[in-house]
């Protein structure tokens, strides 16, 4: 009997974010309108989706008889994932035949560590900064989630607009749910799908500092968009989008997590960070700027550098008190696509048009890189990152490796 340890996602924990998708370097991973799934024929355990994921779904294992496999038709109607069989189990217990040692040698080492994750099988770190706080993860679940109270809902945008943004205040009262920058919670939205499931979670990034979005209190803030359409442009309502954007001060939401173990801010003070968001891709860019300025007094010294995109201002998310922070504390650059009368202009060409500075903070070992907001723009701005590493004299390879390995490059596109 051949034996091998099956890879599985959890699916009472999985928040469906396609990180683990994106990160697959074989394509063994795809999904339904239900599930995230593993093909068993595919997937090598190679490990590089399990350090990105962001809350641990996509670490589970069962030994299973090869003929009898989990199929991806099966997994995609699971609720909650199987228990161990122990037929295969026993299976292997009893010395397997070499080939199913083989197969799951890889995913037999489930201590490796992320380090050990080859970086050029990655486009960003699956590392976080050496000196970022350490963060809790998966403190509440969907069984268990935390209630939070709304205190405060409020458009970002201006009215003019059909880009309705906004700033949501939560509140956790005394129950404990600690944060820190660049990490992102789960939302549980009320009601069930058409084929009466409950609803998935949604993942929002914070976008307030660890001590809170009112400084001293056990709250957070989110920056969340309305959703209107789907990716295809035809009127579609985002469940949990329009959920959170209706709400009013006083309402309860269930949230679980908080998520996210790599995307983090650095906490040395002389440490520089090189921001580039789009959107709602602001919000962890909010929180670690929102950090930094509370800590100007206590000896923060590193450079903030920010590159924010919008299609016009009116939709540019912050843009008030954004443009009056300081210039000696923040370098900030926008880019709009869509100003009538105005060329295109995106975050990447911002880059190039900062050229030498941008070069300046790529050659110095102190520079963190983080980059959010939707897909699209993930390979503009590594290419700009490339033309403006030669245009400085950098190998951008050697660079890229480095920065990958020294957790200095976090990417989070959606």
């Amino acid at each position: 009997m051949e034996v091998l340890k099956q890879h599985l996602i959890d699916p009472e924990i999985c928040i469906r974010c396609n990180t683990c998708e994106e990160t697959c370097p074989v394509d063994a991973i795809t999904h339904d309108a239900n599930n995230y799934v593993v093909k068993a024929e595919v997937c090598n355990g190679c490990m590089a989706c399990i350090s990105p994921c962001p809350t641990g779904s996509i670490d589970n294992w069962r030994t299973v008889l090869k003929s009898q496999a989990y199929s991806i038709e099966e997994q995609f109607t699971w609720d909650e994932l199987p228990a161990q069989n122990t037929t295969a189990s026993a299976a292997l217990d009893n010395h397997a035949p070499a080939s199913a040692d083989a197969g799951a040698s890889a995913a037999d080492n489930l201590d490796e560590s992320p380090a050990g994750i080859d970086v050029d099988t990655a486009r960003g770190s699956t590392l976080p900064p050496w000196s970022a706080a350490k963060p809790y993860v998966n403190l509440y679940t969907h069984k268990l989630p935390i209630v939070a109270t709304v205190v405060g809902n409020y458009r970002l945008t201006g009215e003019s607009t059909a880009s309705d943004i906004h700033h949501i205040m939560l509140d956790f009262g005394t129950t404990p749910f600690p944060v820190v920058e660049g990490q992102s919670i789960g939302i549980l939205p009320p009601g069930a799908t058409q084929d009466g499931k409950t609803h998935h979670a949604r993942q929002y990034s914070i976008a307030s500092p660890r001590d809170g979005e009112r400084e001293g209190y056990n709250n957070l803030s989110l920056t969340v968009k309305r959703v209107t359409q789907d990716h295809r442009g035809k009127e579609a309502d985002g469940v949990c989008s329009n959920y959170l954007c209706d709400l009013k001060k006083g309402d309860k939401v269930n949230v679980i997590g908080p998520f996210g173990s790599t995307f983090l801010m650095p906490n040395h003070p002389n440490s520089h960070l090189l921001m580039i968001c789009t959107g709602t891709g602001s919000a962890p860019m909010r929180a670690m700027t929102e950090y930094r300025r509370r800590r100007r007094l206590k000896g923060a010294t590193g450079k903030l550098m920010l590159f924010f995109g919008a299609r016009t201002k009116e939709e540019l998310p912050y843009f008030g008190p954004l443009v009056n922070l300081p210039k000696d504390f923040i370098d900030t650059t926008l880019a709009f696509s869509r100003t009538a009368g105005q060329p295109k202009r995106y975050v990447q060409d911002a880059m190039r048009e900062r050229a030498a500075d941008v070069g300046q903070m790529l050659r110095d070992d102190n520079t963190f890189i983080y980059v959010c907001g939707l897909k699209g723009m993930e390979d503009g701005v590594l290419q700009a990152l490339r033309d403006i590493a030669v245009q400085n004299g950098i190998e951008w390879d050697p660079l890229w490796r480095a920065l990958k390995r020294e957790g200095r490059l976090h990417l989070e596109t959606y």
